[in-house]
């Protein structure tokens, strides 16, 4: 008689379990209706995104940082981890044309990275993504972008359709050892290489005053904003 819970724990990623409630007297068992739920992949589960209202939802935060503030890591195109100095001698996609990058597994045919190569799906895990051309291109010019001083980190405030918001902050980039703009502009990286030149790559780009896409050299240091279907 009443009402219970019974928590469930160590369960597998990405695996469909089929659950029933039952209850024993003197006189048997008897179950309640069979419910089946699945699993999230990898770490989907513990980063939180916010639905704009736009194509895909987008996340809270920027890979490596843990509140919308942070700035998180700095990536080189076509890299998933953070390096010390960021230069053309130890970017490998730098001068790679849109053939070399393709037969060398770095995009595929439709010009994004890879899953291997994209810095959200192999730092986030589960569906997480870098948000394509398209994507980046709708948040600039569907949403309403408001600069603004969060929690004493400058950055845009960006409403989408739905009326949800997430923060940007100006992270700036990273070239050699150094940080530039920091606090002043922001770039985010995107998966698409430039095509008609084999050293960039596009990215969103922001300031006080302006946003909007752009192309630039591919061993700088952006950050990345993961994105969810």
């Amino acid at each position: 008689v009443g009402g219970f819970i019974s928590n469930l724990s160590n369960l597998e990623h990405n695996t469909t379990y089929y659950v029933r409630a039952y209850a024993t007297n003197e006189v048997g068992t008897a179950y309640g209706e069979e419910v089946a739920f699945t699993t999230l992949e990898g770490n989907a589960n513990v980063h939180e995104y916010v639905d704009l209202g736009l194509s895909v939802k987008w996340a809270t935060c920027n890979v490596g940082a843990t509140s919308p503030e942070e700035y998180g890591d700095y990536f080189a195109w076509g890299e998933t981890s953070t390096k010390e100095t960021y230069d053309e001698d130890n970017c490998p996609t730098y001068g790679l044309s849109i053939s070399q990058l393709q037969s060398q597994g770095y995009i595929d045919s439709e010009d994004n990275l890879t899953s291997q190569y994209d810095a959200a799906t192999a730092n986030w895990g589960g569906d997480w993504r870098m948000p394509t051309y398209d994507e980046l291109n709708e948040l600039g010019t569907k949403c309403t972008w408001t600069w603004t001083t969060q929690n004493g980190v400058n950055g845009y405030k960006v409403t989408g359709p739905s009326g949800a918001s997430i923060f940007l902050p100006a992270a700036g980039y990273r070239y050699g050892s150094s940080l530039y703009y920091a606090g002043s502009k922001g770039y985010f990286w995107g998966p698409t290489p430039y095509e008609d030149y084999d050293y960039n790559a596009f990215y969103l780009y922001f300031d006080g005053d302006d946003h909007g896409m752009d192309y630039y050299i591919r061993y700088h240091g952006h950050t990345v904003r993961p994105v969810l279907e």
